[in-house]
């Protein structure tokens, strides 16, 4: 048998009491009987009453445990890598308070979200780092996600196709990934065109080996200028540059793989029903195992010592006789 609490001095200190008040009114009910020359055997009852419920009490709050038995326990997940694009033009000012900024704020919500799931982060531009390996701490992706920037990237346009092809590899290759690609998710962030050339051949491996891809478009079709320092970038010619969203190249991407686009936008924002979605994807059983499980039976003696209060109250025994 084990016990949910283990005896302690409050426990000890609360018995004691107990026998020291109740010690101390048999004292003087014997007394008062001597003194009435009146038999006080019947104190003695209620004494057995009173101590075994106090007893079981005790014993309840202990909380015993016992029955044990054996418990199938599965941990199932999902691998979820989230491709972030860190261009300059994330910079852009149309999504308040930045584009990059609001999609940290709702990465962190991603991160909450899946719990209970692997998820790694990839920053990219014209070429991909990883920025956080596929991990179940919570803690470093969101130190990660605090610390992004576009200054950690090249600043030489974006292509699709690297992040894609490290999410694939780092997925496949990460230790108890298991075998099934079902359960493998991948998010591609940005707010622009594809300038890349193997993009549509990477898709096409993704969507053979049924990796799920999303992709998530930030920015408005008006867009905004970009700070370049202190003052507004503008091109060669003096004019100022104007970053827009261009959901193209993210829609298509979406096409090829079978996978949906969502987007953050002035009037919208679909970080909801990208979640939603992405739960809706059967996680994979990376580990199953067997435990002894022995459950609390604090409630047996608590019945039990209630079936005694109601009968010390219910029964009337005279404690002294004239």
């Amino acid at each position: 048998m084990g016990w949910f609490r283990s005896f302690g001095w409050v426990e000890l200190v609360i018995i004691a009491a107990f026998a020291v008040f109740y010690g101390l009114y048999i004292v003087r009910m014997v007394r008062i009987g001597r003194t009435l020359h009146a038999p006080i055997s019947t104190v003695f009852f209620k004494l057995f009453i009173r101590t075994a419920f106090f007893a079981l009490l005790i014993i309840a709050y202990l909380g015993p445990s016992f029955g044990e038995a054996k418990r199938e326990v599965q941990s199932v997940g999902k691998d979820i890598m989230i491709c972030v694009d860190l261009s300059k033009s994330m910079d852009a000012f149309d999504i308040q308070p930045t584009r990059l900024e609001k999609i940290k704020f709702e990465m962190k919500k991603v991160v909450e979200a899946f719990n209970s799931d692997r998820l790694g982060i990839i920053i990219f531009s014209s070429e991909a780092f990883m920025q956080c390996p596929l991990t179940y701490d919570q803690n470093a992706l969101n130190l990660f996600i605090e610390t992004m920037n576009t200054s950690l990237v090249p600043s030489s346009g974006t292509d699709f196709g690297p992040p894609i092809r490290m999410a694939q590899q780092k997925m496949e290759d990460v230790e108890g990934g298991g075998s099934s690609q079902k359960s493998k998710v991948v998010i591609l962030i940005s707010d622009g065109e594809d300038f890349g050339d193997e993009t549509e051949e990477i898709a096409k491996e993704i969507a053979d080996k049924e990796i799920k891809l999303f992709t998530l478009g930030i920015g408005t079709e008006r867009g905004s200028q970009i700070y370049a320092g202190r003052s507004l970038k503008t091109d060669k010619d003096g004019n100022p540059v104007v970053s827009k969203l261009n959901p193209t190249s993210l829609k298509k991407l979406a096409s090829l793989t079978g996978g949906q686009y969502f987007e953050i936008n002035d009037t919208g924002n679909d970080v909801a029903r990208l979640i939603n979605t992405i739960s809706k994807i059967e996680g994979e059983i990376r580990d199953t195992r067997l435990v002894d499980v022995s459950a609390n039976r604090y409630f047996y003696f608590l019945l039990a010592a209630l079936a005694l209060l109601v009968a010390d109250i219910m029964l009337s025994v005279k404690t002294v006789t004239i």
